[in-house]
Order: C-alpha cells, then structure tokens, then sequence
C-alpha cells in the first residue's frame, strides 16, 4: 500500500527563503512603538504567511528571520527565548492551518493562542530562568508584546487567506484557456 507523502521541494524550501527575508525586512523597517521598548512588529505577517502556505515548515520563517533580526539589530545579541518563541508559534499554527481547519477564523484564533504560548508562557519563563528576572515584571512586559504580535499574526492570516484565494481564482479562470491543441503534434511540453 503505497501513502502520498508531501515532502519539502525546492519551490517550498524557496519560498521559505523568501519569506523569512520578508520577514527581516519588515521586522528592520516596519516598527512601530507601542509602549517603551515594545513595538508591533510586522514581521509577524510574513511567519503567518508561512504558515499558512507551508504549514509547521513556515515556523522556520519566525524562528531564522527573528534569528537574523536579533543578531543584527540588537544590542545583546541573540535572543534564544524570542527564537524558541517564534519557532513554537510557527509549529502551532502551522499545524493548524496544515491539518486542522481551512477556516480563516479558527486559524486566526489558533494563531492568537500560539502567541499567547509562544511569547506569554516560553518567552517569559524562558527569560526569567536565564537572565533571573521576576516573573510579575516580565510577565506584564510579555502581555503587552503578545497583543501586538497577535495583531500582526491576525493581519498576516488575513492578508494571505485573500491572496491566496484571489491566486486560486485566477488559476481555475486560466485552466479553462489551454495553450495546447487536442492533436499531439501541437503539444507543447
């Protein structure tokens, strides 16, 4: 018995390249602050789109393009608690948007929950454990993020859920205007 496996081709491994640079691009030049230090960052549009195009594999989008972002724009240098952050936001709601539902309001919902994850919970307790900060403190701080990255997530759901279905539009119209005649000799390859 034979199972159909979809694997990672090179379309998919491109796209998730170029996502994750969409992704640092947006989160170099598309800042905006919000309350201190905390600003809604945009780059959350593209890990969506990610994610929704790719399923558990756009988590790669977060978690390298928060990589390249923290290792280049930061004053401290790597961030592992945004990185495990970003990475397990992806996996949520890659899944979910991969094997669980098509519908755009559950995956909008799942997308908010895996931020809520991702940044209130790891994040928090990851940075209270490594750099020994307290809890109460942090935990504020990480509420406040999680309500503009949840935007931005709930923004890139939509914006990619209406391009993609204006793409898939477009590509039934044009099936119906073939290239090819029915004789053989006419084919085009």
């Amino acid at each position: 018995m034979a199972t159909k496996t979809k694997r990672m081709n090179l379309r998919s491994v491109c796209g998730i390249a170029m996502l994750t640079a969409l992704y640092c691009v947006l989160s170099f030049f598309m800042k905006f602050i919000l309350i201190g230090n905390i600003r809604i960052d945009l780059g959350y549009i593209a890990l969506a789109a990610g994610c929704i195009l790719y399923g558990p594999w756009g988590a790669f989008v977060g978690a390298v393009g928060c990589g390249f972002e923290s290792m280049l724009l930061s004053a401290y240098g790597f961030s592992i608690s945004w990185f495990v952050g970003n990475l397990i936001i992806g996996l949520i709601t890659g899944y979910v948007c991969k094997y669980l539902t098509k519908n755009l309001i559950l995956r909008i919902i799942a997308a908010v929950l895996s931020v809520a994850v991702g940044i209130v919970l790891v994040k928090t307790l990851m940075e209270c454990f490594l750099f020994s900060l307290p809890f109460e403190i942090k935990v504020i701080r990480n509420l406040v993020a999680f309500v503009a990255d949840s935007l931005s997530m709930a923004v890139g759901m939509i914006l990619t859920d209406r391009i993609r279905f204006i793409y898939d539009k477009k590509k039934t119209k044009n099936k119906n205007h073939c290239l090819t005649t029915p004789d053989k000799k006419n084919k085009i390859i």
